[in-house]
């Protein structure tokens, strides 16, 4: 048999959303015997460093034996959530792994932002109160996705952090990934139902992978990770009643693109 190494590319990605459990499942992933891990969990080669190259991108990624006969059962991914909202990622992906399998998690809107904006006062990117920042949000990221989708160089941190509502805007970040990608290759999970029941749904995402379901990945501890301590910070009820108003048209939107009622209405 003529075996030869070369670098993997990604065969899923983790594409979002951000502060929906995509740090956990990549964990939980990776205890699967066929799966291994890339570099780092977070490569953003598609957003933030594309200029890097394909053979930069290449090399976030292990060496597999190859042989003339396929890839031996071995797969390989990554999960940088900010894919999912940047307007030039979906195209890109496209271009350099359209056969990827892509992975989203959609978490309420709601719970969403709250968990972003103290993933921010923790990293110490955040000085406002919620309200505020909330407030601040359309002066603060006015015209930056424009200015993204016009300049494919161009970096903005305002948009990367401080989009506390336009991330949860889901159907239209979907349907940029959408165009570019055909249907059977998104799996698309509600965030609740994964940390409901993580052992039925990482079963459901082997199946969507082309792997078999592996008894000691059931046994492991689903412990949630890179969670914030923000839920001792409870958020005020009318504020929560405004933010489910606010997102009520763009769930309905998310509900009509995808044909499933995600039941965020609390």
């Amino acid at each position: 048999m003529n075996l030869h190494v070369n670098m993997a590319m990604p065969d899923f990605m983790i594409i979002g959303t951000q502060r929906g459990g995509t740090t956990s499942l990549y964990n939980y992933l990776l205890a699967h015997p066929q799966i291994v891990a890339a570099t780092k969990k977070e490569i953003h080669f598609f957003d933030k460093k594309f200029q890097r190259g394909i053979a930069w991108y290449r090399a976030q990624f292990p060496s597999l034996i190859q042989s003339d006969i396929g890839r031996q059962g071995v797969i390989t991914g990554e999960a940088s959530p900010y894919y999912l909202f940047h307007p030039h990622a979906p195209a890109r992906a496209a271009l350099v792994v359209p056969k990827t399998k892509l992975i989203v998690l959609l978490r309420n809107p709601v719970d969403r932002a709250y968990s972003h904006y103290y993933l921010e006062v923790k990293d110490g990117v955040e000085t406002l109160s919620f309200e505020e920042a909330l407030a601040q949000e359309e002066t603060r990221t006015r015209d930056e996705g424009q200015r993204l989708a016009a300049d494919p160089h161009y970096y903005s941190y305002n948009h990367q952090h401080y989009t506390y509502l336009a991330r949860g805007m889901y159907a239209d970040q979907l349907q940029r990934w959408m165009n570019s990608f055909p249907q059977e290759q998104f799996f698309i999970l509600k965030s609740e139902d994964f940390y409901a029941t993580p052992d039925r749904k990482l079963k459901e995402i082997f199946l969507f992978l082309g792997l078999p379901d592996v008894a000691c990945v059931q046994q492991q501890e689903y412990k949630q990770l890179n969670s914030s301590t923000y839920s001792q910070a409870k958020m005020e009820p009318e504020m929560r009643k405004r933010l489910l108003t606010y997102f009520e048209p763009y769930n309905e939107r998310l509900s009509t693109l995808l044909g499933r009622d995600f039941g965020w209405h609390r």
